[in-house]
């Protein structure tokens, strides 16, 4: 008796899963057409605008003495600069 109770909700289970399976296959295929995967990139790159409009200037580009685009990977060192151990 306790057999029959299992395979009985396999047949509630199995139609029910077929069920959601169709409907997530939907849901995909409405998200393909409506242009949710169109632009992958944007979303990536939206947090280095600061209002929308521009990019937010790089810290090396703020200040007049940054160094040019060849040395960013070195540090700058300042000269008597009071928070440098040495």
């Amino acid at each position: 008796m306790g057999a029959s109770v299992g395979l009985e909700a396999l047949y509630l289970l199995i139609p029910a899963s077929i069920v959601l399976a169709v409907i997530a296959l939907a849901l995909f295929i409405w998200a393909i057409h409506s242009g949710q995967f169109d632009d992958l990139e944007t979303p990536a790159i939206r947090i280095l605008f600061e209002d929308g409009s521009e990019p937010a200037p790089l810290p090396a580009e703020r200040h007049d003495s940054a160094p040019s685009a060849g040395n960013l990977a070195v540090p700058r060192t300042i000269p008597n600069d009071p928070h440098l151990k040495r």
